[in-house]
């Protein structure tokens, strides 16, 4: 019995050793990932919002002489309905034959020549408008198709093309050699898609599509919307996928490659059943499965935030392509870089921001690139309120301030070639979460969850998205918008000074304040101030406007406040150095 007794107790601090042990390593990794996501955060480590690194040199130059070239005004005298998409790739020879059919409404019967975004490289070998070859001229990025025939109201246009799309923007067609294998992927944003297909290149002239892509029969194909047949004959393998809800250009994508898939299914709130699919490379399967597995909590917390996800239909799909630069939202197929695939969960923050997008960029587009921050924004303070619903507020507050910056230049609006920069992202997070404090909790998530039934389906822009706020708050907020995003540059930059001084059976506190930025000359904005007891028993915070350079404010205590914190909850894009007074009376 002793030696058993023996045995047992040692055997128990074995136990107990392996207990601590593991709680170490447990905390040591929990550490380590929290301190990877503030790097991923704090230096712009490769994460969704590597968008924020520059585009090539094709969109240096992307503003609205450029734009008016590329997107002339006869193209809104046009209206695409449907795209059929058929591509036959040879990446051996890096090569494509295309076969697209664009249907459209012609809505000024006096249109001579419709204008169709397609760059000259690729080349033409028929094209014909309602069943007839006609006459059409070329420049670099435009097809300027006659129309001979006034009288007609619908447009059927077939273009049959074939040769090596250029790979523009952040790279809109590649062959990627993997492995001594073939991948091939799109990213068409923002005015790429006219590099592969012809098409109408505006962000809010969504069409239904059929997309058929044939490649050898060892590779699968993806697209956007729900598969619809595989049909195989000899080495070569087609794949349909279908649309049922409309899809900006810049959102249709293609990916081909050795492909493995997995799958779960998620059951909306509203109890239809959403189908799932993560695709990739065999070696990767396993990891991205592990890495993917939290989709159906972030589709429940983005459900009851916003509403129902806009896409049910069809699907919602993850697929690993070869852009190492982050992902891309793609309509129900979003695309995860290689490198982002741990199995660890590293890149949890960057799943979530593309989810998001699904009801921010896809489902309510961007009615301009000028309104780009309506994506790039929203997604990004969505993230933040996925943390704060896992946990609490200070999960969203977290979140922002490894957002913050100083956002030196341009506006949230119109941002020139500075689309997928840390002003739009980043600034655009935060100036939801500062109109969250302008209209209160209840009416911004009302503004949210009727904002996007308004415009679901349809295109937004910033004025649409002002105008909305307003009839919802029922405030004006021209004030606000002027501020944060038409005219304002920069955030609030304050130098204060704070003294105390007893009058009395009171305290005064005193605090001096001056805005020093020079990217908007007077920001008007509500100030929290939390005064904090010696003993830090009592504390109490009140709120002020501030609507001067510079401003001069009193609050009396009962107590002498040890401590007085400006913005206490973190709800202003504001720098603040604060001091104090020693010449206390």
């Amino acid at each position: 019995m002793k030696s058993n007794s023996n045995s047992t107790k040692i055997l128990m601090r074995k136990k107990l050793i392996l207990l601590i042990t593991s709680a170490i390593l447990l905390v040591l990794l929990a550490g380590g990932y929290l301190m990877y996501r503030w790097l991923v955060n704090r230096f712009n480590l490769p994460s969704e919002t590597s968008k924020l690194i520059s585009l090539t040199n094709q969109l240096k130059n992307f503003n609205e002489k450029e734009l008016a070239e590329y997107n002339p005004k006869t193209q809104r005298a046009i209206d695409v309905l449907h795209y059929q998409i058929k591509l036959d790739l040879h990446p051996e020879e890096k090569k494509i034959f295309g076969d697209v059919t664009i249907k459209m409404k012609v809505n000024d019967k006096q249109l001579s020549k419709i204008d169709i975004n397609f760059y000259d490289n690729l080349a033409i070998r028929d094209l014909r408008l309602n069943d007839t070859q006609v006459k059409y001229d070329r420049s670099e990025k435009l097809l300027s198709i006659h129309n001979n025939n006034n009288t007609i109201d619908t447009a059927v246009i077939k273009i049959i093309y074939e040769g090596t799309p250029q790979s523009l923007g952040f790279g809109s067609f590649n062959f990627e050699k993997v492995d001594n294998r073939y991948q091939v992927y799109t990213l068409s944003e923002p005015v790429f898609a006219s590099t592969w297909f012809p098409c109408v290149d505006l962000p809010d002239d969504k069409a239904l599509t059929d997309v058929y892509i044939t490649n050898d029969s060892s590779d699968v194909s993806l697209s956007n919307g729900k598969l619809m047949e595989t049909k195989t004959s000899g080495a070569r393998r087609t794949y349909h996928w279908k649309t049922f809800y409309p899809i900006s250009t810049y959102l249709i994508a293609l990916y081909s490659g050795n492909y493995k898939t997995v799958s779960q299914k998620y059951l909306s709130i509203s109890g239809d059943s959403l189908k799932l699919f993560y695709y990739a490379l065999p070696e990767n399967i396993d990891n991205a499965q592990r890495d993917f597995s939290d989709h159906p909590k972030y589709l429940k917390t983005f459900e009851e935030l916003f509403g129902a996800y806009p896409f049910v239909k069809e699907k919602y799909s993850v697929a690993e392509f070869w852009w190492q630069s982050g992902a891309m939202e793609n309509q129900t197929i979003t695309g995860i870089g290689s490198n982002f695939i741990s199995g660890r969960k590293f890149f949890s923050d960057m799943l979530i921001h593309e989810l998001a997008h699904h009801w921010w960029g896809d489902a309510v587009g961007p009615k301009t690139w000028k309104d780009i921050w309506l994506n790039e924004g929203f997604a990004t303070y969505s993230e933040a309120l996925y943390w704060e619903k896992q946990s609490d507020i200070r999960a969203l507050q977290s979140t922002l301030r490894s957002k913050f910056s100083m956002f030196p230049n341009g506006t949230l609006y119109n941002p020139g070639n500075a689309l997928f920069s840390s002003l739009i992202y980043d600034k655009g997070a935060w100036m939801l979460h500062m109109l969250r404090r302008e209209v209160g909790d209840e009416i911004f998530f009302k503004i949210l969850r009727g904002y996007f039934k308004e415009y679901k389906y349809g295109n937004a822009s910033t004025n649409d998205f002002k105008n909305f706020c307003e009839m919802t708050s029922k405030k004006n907020l021209d004030k606000f918008f002027d501020q944060w995003v038409y005219k304002g540059e920069g955030i609030i930059e304050l130098d204060c000074i704070w003294s105390v001084q007893k009058e009395g059976e009171e305290f005064i506190s005193t605090i001096k304040i001056k805005q020093l930025q020079k990217g908007y000359d007077i920001y008007k904005f509500p100030l929290d101030i939390k005064l904090i007891s010696e003993k830090e028993s009592e504390s109490e915070t009140s709120t002020t406007f501030v609507s001067g350079r510079e401003v001069i404010l009193k609050i009396k205590s009962k107590y002498k406040p040890a401590e007085l914190m400006l913005d206490p909850d973190g709800w202003l894009l504001a720098k603040i150095n604060l001091s104090k007074e020693e010449n206390e009376k």
